[in-house]
């Protein structure tokens, strides 16, 4: 199914995201979690792309073999890091060929090892370019989703031009926004509010990772999302206390998601880290809550 049908029906959509494992016991570990988190009979499932499209070929078997295995609709992130127009036409004929219907349409992160983005030549430079060739090429056979930035991209310098340009790349064909990770809801509704002002109409589904780690939590921290003051003083309070900070996180996104499903958001985006546990945790309380 299209994810943009499925959003359309109004019924809360629920998603996880995975990411290429690197290793065998990575990998292990990834197919537990699919089988664990595939129980719930998500909305559908996304598979993340690596930093400079390091992870193409992982990232097209995982998505097709997900689809194919396990019935869970799959959507594979594309990025334009590192590929010419051609590359990323073949890719997406690809997918369209093994019955992947939705892309995340990404920029992406530099390679690694470098700190600003470089067109690849006869590539594209923005997110907005690849959505347009998406549609030129496949027209509305695909679902296309962007990202959304509810604290604005680290590279924008204002919150005002990062709006300008969400818009620039919804108008280019996207279906449907996913929001990078926020632990303060007031965010994410200030940004819907903002992002109607400007003539952005399509879905946007909210991005939620539970806190596992007060180590997990600085690192978002230094990647500009904000924590509110009280969570942020009952981390402190835990950080020595592993299974302390994993119940709190867990509450927390918990009343997130229940704020905002009760809120009129679309639905909830898990991002995972490739682990079950407090994403099932969460949903579950949904569930009990009645909400998903």
């Amino acid at each position: 199914m299209l994810i943009r049908d499925r959003l359309a029906t109004g019924k809360p959509s629920i998603s996880f995201e995975f990411f290429p494992p690197k290793s065998d016991e990575a990998r292990a570990q990834l197919e537990r979690t699919i089988a664990e988190l595939g129980a719930l009979e998500p909305a559908f499932v996304s598979v993340t792309y690596g930093a400079g499209g390091s992870t193409r070929e992982k990232t097209l078997e995982i998505v097709s073999r997900i689809r194919l295995q396990t019935g869970i609709e799959a959507m594979a992130h594309l990025t334009c890091v590192g590929a010419t127009r051609e590359e990323i036409g073949a890719v997406t004929d690809r997918l369209t060929a093994a019955g992947i219907t939705n892309i995340l349409a990404l920029r992406g992160d530099p390679p690694k090892g470098e700190t600003t983005f470089t067109a690849a030549a006869g590539g594209f430079s923005y997110a907005s370019e690849l959505v347009a060739f998406i549609r030129e090429r496949h027209g509305a056979s695909l679902s296309v989703g962007g990202a959304a930035y509810p604290e604005k991209h680290v590279e924008c310098a204002d919150p005002a031009s990062d709006l300008k340009n969400l818009k620039h790349k919804v108008d280019a064909g996207v279906d449907f926004l996913i929001t990078q990770l926020f632990f303060d809801n007031r965010r994410y509704w200030e940004f819907c509010g903002q992002a109607r002002e400007a003539g952005i109409g399509v879905p946007i589904l909210p991005g939620i990772m539970p806190i596992t780690s007060a180590a997990q939590a600085d690192r978002w921290v230094a990647c500009g999302a904000s924590l509110p003051r009280p969570l942020a003083a009952e981390l402190d309070r835990r950080r020595t206390d592993p299974q302390a900070v994993m119940q709190l996180g867990v509450a927390h996104a918990t009343a997130q998601c229940i704020d905002l499903l009760r809120g009129g958001a679309p639905g909830i985006h898990f991002y995972t880290l490739n682990r079950s546990t407090a994403a099932k945790d969460v949903f579950s309380e949904l569930r009990v809550a009645g909400l998903a």
